[in-house]
């Protein structure tokens, strides 16, 4: 992975009011232990990624947006390539930090990847 590699994400439709992506979809949840999970872009497409995704019947996503590597390293967020539970998976680490700073972070991301427009979107 380098600076330039792409995280790809997964939006849920709940995330998405009037065409705006809400900044959760940039924000773990309490169940994932302040891990957003994201996958390597250099090892898998975004559409492949939407696919492998919505092929379990407990995930749903209406498309990919990303933020690079060096947009996370720019807020102190690392990335880890944990490859689980498949092989292109990462997680982009936000602990250590408060509520306020998850959330502010998040809005950052979500904007940079929404600046960048979505990378696959279901029809």
């Amino acid at each position: 992975m380098n600076t330039n590699t792409l995280l790809l994400r997964q939006v849920h439709s709940a995330f998405v009011k009037d065409d705006r992506v809400a900044s959760i979809a940039f924000r773990p949840t309490p169940k994932d232990e302040k891990q957003l999970s994201v996958d390597n872009g250099d090892n898998i497409t975004a559409e492949q990624s939407y696919n492998k995704f919505v092929s379990n019947p407990n995930c749903s996503s209406i498309g990919v947006l990303a933020v690079s590597k060096k947009e996370c390293d720019n807020e102190a967020l690392s990335v880890i390539e944990d490859g689980v539970p498949y092989k292109e998976h990462c997680s982009i680490n936000f602990s250590g930090l408060t509520k306020k700073e998850t959330e502010t972070k998040a809005k950052i991301l979500r904007d940079k990847a929404v600046a960048r427009n979505w990378l696959f979107k279901r029809i």
